[in-house]
């Protein structure tokens, strides 16, 4: 079907797409960026609505989530496409490329998640679920009034008028920072940090945020890039903010060898110096959660099994509380 989207104007003979900051002005039969929106005679189209291009019931901890429904599955689905040209994409095979999607529509969505046992809802991820803002939005409405969450995993870059409307309906979100550095978003990924970062607090106000910051070993990996992106978490998020840093692999356009593992807990130890929780990922093992007052172990993760100690929320040993949602 034809999805007209409401995040349009005209300008002229063309029409320009207003939902993320690249504002793609389009002439007739031509597509944005992120090849899911298209001007057909005058009217923007969402060509991707109900195309899903990746499917499957994973644990919330792959999103990475650590903070959010602990334990438990989440249906993942994510469509074909990018805003963004990152030369580094671990998933370009879905994002940088076509692929074969299958049509599907909100109902048979949520249908199916209703039916998974222990699924908490969706996860809208794999590539990027903000270039599919009509069908996640339609969907994650209809989740949310049949009792599911909604979690986005998502590059952030987007404007904020569709962000805000989305957020009304979505629970927890894992935002994609991939460098503190403008320079490097604009040579490696097609983009610019400032409105990811704005982003990045506008969802803090409105819904559980972690964030995730893949380590590419020479382009965003310094010590001062590191502990200033630290820095800033603390400050315009709060130290609270769970951050995942993960290992880069060879991958797409970029042949830079994998991150050597001392420069992920380099990293780490410099998260830990100014944040709370700070994870690795991409490393073959998951990271438990310390208590942030005394240290001590609260939440083990082995396998995508999870064991509390956690007694009300806080540390059973000295009575911190722990940064969690859940129900």
């Amino acid at each position: 079907m034809d999805y007209v989207s409401r995040f349009q104007v005209a300008r002229g003979d063309r029409v320009q797409c207003l939902l993320c900051p690249h504002l793609c002005l389009l002439a007739s039969g031509q597509r944005g960026r992120c090849g899911g929106r298209e001007n057909r005679t005058g009217q923007l189209i969402s060509t991707n609505y109900g195309r899903v291009a990746a499917l499957a019931l994973d644990p919330i901890e792959k999103k990475p989530l650590y903070h959010f429904y602990p334990g438990t599955r989440i249906l993942s689905l994510g469509p074909q496409g990018c805003n963004l040209r990152c030369l580094f994409c671990q998933n370009w095979q879905i994002s940088q490329q076509e692929t074969t999607t299958e049509r599907t529509t909100p109902q048979d969505i949520v249908a199916m998640a209703q039916g998974m046992p222990g699924c908490i809802g969706l996860a809208f991820t794999y590539s990027e679920p903000l270039i599919w803002y009509d069908f996640v939005l339609d969907t994650a409405s209809l989740a949310k009034e049949a009792g599911l969450k909604n979690v986005l995993v998502t590059n952030g870059f987007v404007n904020k008028g569709p962000l805000q409307e989305l957020l009304a309906v979505v629970d927890g979100v894992n935002l994609d920072v991939k460098a503190f550095s403008n320079s490097f978003y604009e040579k490696y990924c097609g983009a610019r940090l400032a409105p990811v970062l704005e982003n990045a607090q506008l969802i803090a106000q409105r819904c559980h945020l972690e964030l995730t910051y893949l380590i590419i070993p020479g382009l965003n990996d310094a010590d001062g890039e590191i502990t200033d992106f630290c820095r800033w978490v603390a400050t315009a998020l709060g130290r609270a903010t769970p951050v995942h840093f993960t290992r880069y692999f060879p991958r797409y356009k970029l042949t830079i060898p994998p991150t050597p593992l001392s420069s992920l807990r380099r990293a780490r130890r410099i998260g830990e110096s100014l944040l709370d929780y700070v994870y690795l990922g991409n490393v073959g093992e998951e990271f438990p959660t310390h208590c942030p007052r005394c240290g001590g172990v609260v939440v083990e993760r082995q396998n995508y099994q999870v064991q509390s100690r956690l007694v009300h929320g806080r540390c059973p040993d000295c009575g911190q509380a722990v940064a969690r949602v859940e129900s």
